[in-house]
């Protein structure tokens, strides 16, 4: 279950690395007449791609809660309620919820990738930019899978273990 949780904390790096890329002004293929075209950035709008690229990466790295320690107690450092335990459900619904989001988003995105890409002017519809966009965001398909697995398994653990 570790390296499921450790597996789907890492689906979400691809499209941060993208982004970050981005931020900084590297060409990935986006035409002059979009937002993403290199020579749009460094500048403000790369403070909102890092904001959420690391949004991104702590919704993925809390999957790790379910399989940590710090998934069911709170830890002690925390005022007045340190050291108390977290009830199952806390963790299991927002967590259900998320990849049942995550699964409909990204399949949805998946499945109209190409039209997406098609309409969207200036965004790169073959060779390098295409393939790097789309490889990026490819292992989030198994964001929201993962995340059902593990916190099936979180669900299981504490129902059985307290």
């Amino acid at each position: 279950m570790r390296l499921t949780a450790k597996a789907a904390a890492l689906t979400v790096l691809p499209s941060c690395v993208w982004r970050l890329v981005i931020a900084v002004g590297i060409p990935v293929g986006w035409g002059a007449e979009t937002d993403l075209h290199h020579s749009n950035f460094p500048g403000w709008f790369s403070f909102h791609l890092l904001g959420l690229s690391a949004f991104q990466e702590c919704l993925g790295l809390l999957t790790l809660g379910l399989v940590q320690r710090w998934g069911e107690a709170v830890p002690h450092w925390v005022p007045r309620i340190g050291g108390g335990r977290i009830p199952p459900l806390v963790a299991v619904v927002p967590a259900t919820l998320g990849a049942l989001a995550v699964t409909w988003i990204t399949v949805d995105g998946a499945l109209s990738w190409h039209d997406i890409m098609a309409a969207n002017p200036g965004g790169p519809t073959d060779g390098f930019g295409y393939w790097y966009f789309t490889l990026s965001y490819a292992p989030l398909l198994l964001w929201g899978p993962l995340l059902a697995i593990v916190t099936t398994g979180y669900w299981r653990r504490r129902r059985i273990h307290g």
